[in-house]
């Protein structure tokens, strides 16, 4: 399953606006991250590795909400750090819903139930919690015990009050087919959460674990085992079909980072939130003054295993946009549910 037909219809029309423009670059959705501050050391992270001066910074509301607009994308993904730790978060969300902004608030949940208050349900609004494997697994990859518990609560008590949740989970080369099913299986059929999303871990280069991040022929593999038996039909993954597609090695595609960017505490990140080339202070200074045909897989060697979605996802929904046979597939399983 894609994304919900109204938000469908949203990008859809956004991206057709874009076309009618004759714009070859722009964004998709917006990585905002507010501040780089985490309660949580998690193996695959390196965000908290800034100077202790950094992780003090949190960024105004009025910054927040202005690069976004700036940007002009109809989605926001919120993260960081852990968002929840901003003392406006709240406000920022609510200035970005009242745009009718898409925004998912990124989080580990910790903070969740007690911040949980200062939030409106909303169709345009979605708490995104970070589920990386059931307890043992989960609480490993976050080194600390109990996290696990934590969230499944935080989601249970979410979707009681009426709330949207969605989760993230991230793959390791110590994860099996199996494990990736059995989580997926909790989340969907289990905690019953609206969408997921899943992918490969990316080798981050300031993360303390440099040992476990996935090469291409391993995600292809492991995606390809984990979507067999029909499990991609049942979940609600939410992902563009021909994303799908990719992680299990049956297209390919060139990344287009751009349509993802990041803005941070340090302005617009060059050329993804997975790699640092220097910082720019709008979204068209990011666009024009990056020489986009230096990164990609055969271009840099820092992106030889990267499969990740803020590269390939919107290469997939433009490359669906495209196609009027992938847009029919696209728009029957937002419809049906399906996933293959």
């Amino acid at each position: 399953m894609a994304m919900p037909l109204r938000q469908t219809i949203r990008v859809g029309t956004y991206l057709f606006e874009q076309k009618l423009r004759r714009r070859e670059k722009f964004p998709l959705i917006v990585e905002l991250e507010p501040l780089y501050a985490c309660n949580l050391k998690c193996e695959g992270c390196g965000k908290i590795q800034h100077p202790a001066g950094v992780l003090r910074q949190r960024m105004p509301v009025a910054q927040a909400v202005g690069a976004v607009l700036e940007s002009g994308a109809p989605m926001v993904s919120i993260a960081g750090g852990e968002p929840l730790m901003h003392p406006q978060i709240d406000e920022i969300v609510t200035q970005l819903v009242a745009r009718r902004k898409y925004v998912f608030l990124c989080t580990n949940a910790l903070l969740l139930r007690k911040k949980m208050d200062r939030f409106t349900p909303s169709r345009y609004f979605a708490f995104a919690v970070h589920i990386d494997g059931l307890r043992e697994r989960h609480d490993e990859s976050v080194a600390q015990e109990g996290v696990f518990d934590e969230a499944v609560a935080a989601i249970r008590e979410a979707k009681e009050r009426g709330f949207r949740v969605t989760t993230n989970s991230t793959f390791f080369n110590t994860d099996t087919p199996q494990t990736v099913v059995e989580v997926l299986n909790y989340l969907n059929d289990d905690l019953r959460v609206d969408e997921m999303m899943i992918s490969p871990a990316y080798a981050y280069e300031k993360a303390p674990d440099q040992e476990h991040f996935l090469g291409v022929e391993q995600t292809r593999e492991l995606f390809r085992k984990a979507f067999a038996d029909g499990n991609r039909r049942r979940w609600r993954l939410n992902h563009s079909p021909l994303f799908l597609d990719f992680l299990e090695g049956k297209v390919d595609f060139p990344c287009t980072a751009w349509a993802i960017p990041n803005y941070s505490l340090f302005g617009w990140q060059r050329p993804c939130y997975l790699m640092s080339d220097g910082y720019v202070s709008t979204y068209r200074e990011l666009v024009e003054e990056t020489d986009w045909n230096s990164y990609g897989r055969g271009k840099d060697p820092r992106c030889a295993n990267c499969m990740a979605h803020c590269g390939y996802e919107p290469t997939a929904v433009l490359a669906t946009m495209g196609s009027l046979k992938e847009s029919l597939r696209a728009a029957r399983e937002t419809v049906t549910g399906s996933g293959s």
